[in-house]
């Protein structure tokens, strides 16, 4: 799994390779000129009826041949549903009353059911604290104390129709604890923001993650909430169902490439199989301040993925309402920041983002700064060794037409 346990590791300073800055050039300008592919995008609410109501968010991405089906739930612990299809015309189709019973398997469904050529879901589960305080290396070494961590399954969440922005196709779940009996969530809150997209781009804000329109992104952001430690380092317990027996790989690619998210030269990305498949990407980075920078960057640290069993994790009633309730989960935890250095501490702020899409991840390209720069540092010895050769040629020339007096 991928970490930032030394700076050569995808944060701070990294010399690139010849072999690497070589293959990068070779590979820039093809996926440069790549066409950007383009879905029609929509975003529903599907609502229950119930007061105060549920939030099942579904973000439908048509395109020419296939369906990708975005489930978003705060039925339980926030979770998402992905679910691509090889028609333009599968549907979504939800059971309420069942789904929200004790027993809601098969209340969730595409249809048509032989169209689907790929699932999985990714589920968030825990809120973990920890004090990092006198601990001289938080990244690389365990924190020294752990508090008792948040069930994201007992948080009260908004309703998201309120948040729901077809401009942007964003939403936003936010809550806070059913149960504080600390008060630290009194003014604070726990925000998953998700965006989809119908062509390729970036965001405006760092890390910007390369999106294409089979992606779909969450900003996880920590505001306002008063940690219970001096110097508090956050982190979440993210679950995933495994394609079988074996958990989802996990890949680092690296760059020379830091203009994107600045001093971060490592993308990490969870792989669930062979194509078609799925995939999470993100940036070992975290922000302390809303405005994203490098003064505000924080490293984020990744445990091994690892084996888990169902029961062991708080349950989410869309994964058990679409797969059923034998399934094999995989779990991982991130951690945000270290204990010296820019952290939650400095503005009781926190974000982090990731990618989730279908198919082939998104590849970086070298940017137009640095291939500019790179074209420049490489034509320089060029034109002096032009200029040179000119000179050499010159200066033979007017050698040559010297004639003597005698």
């Amino acid at each position: 799994m991928g970490s930032c346990e030394e700076p050569c590791r995808g944060w701070g300073h990294y010399v690139p390779s010849p072999v690497l800055l070589l293959s990068l050039l070779l590979t820039a300008a093809p996926f440069g000129l790549l066409g950007e592919e383009t879905r029609q995008v929509s975003l529903e609410v599907i609502s229950d009826g119930l007061d105060p109501p549920q939030n099942l968010l579904h973000i439908h991405a048509v395109g020419t041949n296939s369906t990708l089906h975005y489930v978003w739930s705060s039925l339980g612990p926030p979770a998402v549903l992905l679910v691509a299809t090889n028609t333009p015309h599968s549907t979504l189709r939800v059971n309420w009353s069942l789904l929200i019973s004790s027993d809601p398997e098969g209340s969730l469904m595409v249809l048509p059911k032989d169209s689907i050529q790929f699932s999985s879901a990714v589920v968030f589960t825990r809120l973990f604290e920890f004090d990092s305080t006198n601990t001289s290396d938080a990244v690389t070494k365990p924190p020294r104390k752990s508090y008792p961590p948040y069930s994201l399954a007992e948080f009260s969440w908004n309703n998201i129709t309120d948040s729901l922005d077809p401009a942007t196709l964003s939403a936003t779940f936010r809550g806070h604890p059913i149960h504080d009996p600390t008060g630290a969530f009194a003014n604070g809150s726990l925000a998953l923001r998700v965006q989809a997209f119908s062509k390729s781009g970036r965001p405006a804000q760092p890390p910007r993650l390369l999106h294409t329109a089979d992606t779909c992104q969450l900003e996880v952001a920590l505001v306002g909430a008063t940690p219970r430690g001096n110097r508090s380092l956050f982190g979440l317990e993210v679950a995933t169902l495994s394609q079988g027996p074996d958990c989802p790989s996990v890949q680092e690619q690296r760059s020379i490439d830091d203009e994107y998210a600045p001093a971060v030269f490592q993308l990490d990305q969870l792989l669930w199989g062979s194509l078609p498949s799925g995939f999470v990407q993100w940036r070992p980075v975290a922000f302390s301040q809303k405005q994203g920078s490098r003064d505000s960057a924080m490293p984020c640290q990744a445990s091994p993925l690892y084996p888990t069993l169902a029961y062991l994790l708080p349950q989410s009633p869309i994964v058990r309402a679409f797969f059923g309730s034998q399934n094999n989960f995989c779990a991982f935890n991130l951690t945000f920041g270290a204990s010296t250095g820019p952290g939650y501490w400095d503005q009781h702020y926190l974000s982090w983002s990731m990618l989730l899409g279908v198919g082939s991840p998104p590849v970086d390209a070298l940017s137009p700064l640095v291939l500019g720069i790179m074209a420049v540092a490489l034509g320089a010895p060029g034109l002096m060794l032009l200029a040179g050769g000119l000179f050499v040629m010159l200066g033979h020339k007017r050698h040559s037409e010297y004639q003597s007096i005698n």
